[in-house]
């Protein structure tokens, strides 16, 4: 559909919609609006306004899991940098050779736990994998978990999920598709799992049902 072929928004041409979001960006919320710009428009503002409230839950969840995992890999090992001496595959390397990287940059710090905080939540989330199970997840990474009965694949795919939404948020793509009502109730399922009181610290904070309501 053509510029000329769209209702405008408010007294004004709709050509500056697509100036700012492009074709592309703004297709998908066409899709799922009948080709009408101004509800894309608006399907793309409340895209952005539920990312937003995403990103707190989505970020607790990140340092939570690298927090424990990190706590219990060092144990393991006896040290700070277990990354040294753990058997990581040839992608976690990678990944670790990145963050060490990062952190040898002019006027950083290089402290383990700078290290840590510059290991991306998918380099966590892959701890969790099968790839792991026998050297990582028995031994050690079960403990960050005190309150999961379930099987490691099972987990392994919850966060895999939840790193999925993540991605996207970050990435300031759209959201609007994905049954975000489910992506919420994992998150908290995943705060359950690490700490008994975290999901209750967290909810005062968690605008993430007022703004599905919204939609």
């Amino acid at each position: 559909m053509t510029f000329a072929e769209h209702e405008p928004i408010g007294d004004n041409n709709d050509k500056w919609v697509y100036d700012v979001l492009s074709e592309a960006r703004l297709a998908p919320y066409l899709a799922d609006c009948g080709g009408d710009v101004a509800a894309a428009w608006h399907l793309h503002a409340w895209n952005i306004r539920i990312s937003a409230a995403f990103f707190p839950v989505l970020q607790f969840v990140e340092v939570a899991l690298r927090n424990k995992l990190n706590r219990e890999l060092s144990a393991r090992f006896g040290r700070a940098n277990w990354w040294s001496v753990a058997p990581l595959n040839e992608h976690g390397e990678r990944l670790v050779k990145h963050a060490l990287e990062k952190v040898s940059a002019p006027f950083s710090s290089q402290s383990a736990n700078d290290v840590v905080a510059k290991l991306t939540f998918g380099f966590w989330v892959s701890l969790i994998s099968q790839t792991y199970d026998r050297t990582l997840w028995v031994p050690a990474l079960h403990r960050a978990f005190p309150h999961y009965r379930g099987r490691r694949d099972v987990l392994h795919a919850e966060l895999r999920q939840v790193l999925g939404l993540r991605n996207r948020v970050m990435h300031h793509e759209p959201i609007h598709r994905h049954d975000l009502a489910a992506s919420h109730a994992t998150i908290y399922r995943l705060f359950g799992y690490m700490s008994s009181d975290l999901a209750a610290a967290v909810r005062p904070t968690d605008e993430v049902p007022r703004v599905l309501r919204l939609r």
